[in-house]
């Protein structure tokens, strides 16, 4: 099972955006606090459209609980890492992975780096942008996992029209 964990996110539209990413995917979200919104403020509804009542979720006071009560691969997205996302194995399906990212001014604390070097990657960028934002990046690591994986239980067509759609008149 794949899991995003966003470590005090502070900007409620990224959340509403990574909730709605974690429906279409079938994909579990952890919220470790403190948050820097509300779960019920209107960006994050907004963001997310109608699909957040869809949403798994659970949320934690702090990293030693959100760990206590989950275990797995964790692999940790900083600018700081020195290997690409893509040169990890996520193609085990009945591995428990865990992507956790930081928030979105100051990332994962390095304290909390420093434990897991091996498992601290990057997406590779130019030197004009600092960092991406931060549900473009869940999106392109959760899709690199499920690319692996083979796009497990998710429609490789379009549910609500004709497979020959593009071909008709």
């Amino acid at each position: 099972m794949i899991n995003i964990v966003l470590h005090e996110p502070l900007i409620p539209g990224n959340t509403g955006n990574i909730m709605r990413t974690c429906v279409a995917t079938n994909t579990k979200l952890h919220l470790i606090k403190p948050l820097g919104f509300s779960l019920d403020e209107k960006s994050i509804k907004r963001s997310g459209v109608n699909y957040i009542k869809d949403c798994s979720y659970n949320i934690y006071e702090n990293i030693d609980d959100f760990f206590k009560q989950n275990k797995g691969k964790y692999y940790f997205l900083t600018r700081y890492g020195k290997k690409p996302h893509t040169s990890f194995d996520y193609s085990d399906k009945e591995d428990n992975i865990y992507f956790i990212f930081g928030k979105e001014t100051t990332g994962i604390p390095k304290e909390i780096l420093r434990s897991f070097l091996d498992k601290c990657m990057r997406i590779p960028t130019t030197d004009k942008v600092r960092a991406l934002n931060l549900s473009n990046c869940v999106a392109i690591m959760l899709y690199e996992a499920l690319r692996q994986q083979n796009y497990p239980n998710l429609l490789l067509e379009e549910p609500h029209k004709s497979a020959n759609y593009l071909e008709e008149n």
